[in-house]
């Protein structure tokens, strides 16, 4: 089963390589997508994969790589679309 979503993270998540992390984790778990940050200061993610895999995906979101400081991720299910090749970083 396939899914979709829009992933907000907030914290200290910003200029401590979050994006690039989410990267390398989108190809472990096979997640198409992108991160970009936000000028709020939180990082968007939009990622689309397996669901089960999703799941794995947002639990190493959740941690961060080792500079970061995750305070807070909302995750909002969207409509399944194909419409991404490989993951970008913005």
């Amino acid at each position: 089963m396939e899914a979709r979503v829009k992933i907000i993270v907030k914290g200290l998540v910003q200029g401590v390589g979050y994006r690039y992390f989410c990267s390398r984790m989108a190809q472990e778990f096979n997640i198409n997508g992108y991160a970009k940050n936000l000028t709020d200061g939180s990082v968007e993610i939009e990622a689309v994969g397996r669901k089960s895999m999703m799941n794995e995906f947002i639990s190493a979101l959740k941690r961060g790589p080792m500079n970061s400081n995750v305070k807070s991720i909302t995750i909002d299910d969207l409509p399944y679309e194909d419409k991404f090749t490989g993951f970008r970083i913005y």
